[in-house]
């Protein structure tokens, strides 16, 4: 299938654009994204401003992320459907890891 074939190839996604994508749900500017992934990673990811700065070109480049606007000259990004698309593979991916990881311990337990 060409469409999911052009979507796979994105992944699998690197843990800071994984949680800059999940920042970018919902249209925020640079500095948002920055405190929104500390906060959803648990403070387990601190993105800078030079990564989150060329991670953002790039995911714009890619067509995952566009401008959604300016808010006192700051530029606001959202995931575009594209993008949403790849995050949504990703958690899949997550997902089987995850339990298949959880199933190795509980076997381990036993």
């Amino acid at each position: 299938m060409k469409g999911q074939d052009d979507i796979e190839k994105y992944l699998p996604l690197t843990e800071s654009t994984y949680y800059i994508m999940v920042a970018l749900i919902e249209p925020l500017h640079g500095y948002g994204v920055m405190q929104r992934v500390e906060v959803i990673s648990e403070g387990a990811v601190k993105i800078g401003p030079g990564t989150l700065y060329g991670a953002l070109q790039a995911l714009e480049k890619e067509g995952l992320i566009d401008k959604a606007g300016e808010e006192e000259r700051r530029k606001m990004y959202a995931l575009t459907s594209k993008g949403r698309q790849v995050l949504r593979l990703q958690i899949d991916r997550l997902a089987v890891m995850v339990r298949n990881g959880e199933s190795f311990f509980s076997e381990e337990a036993e």
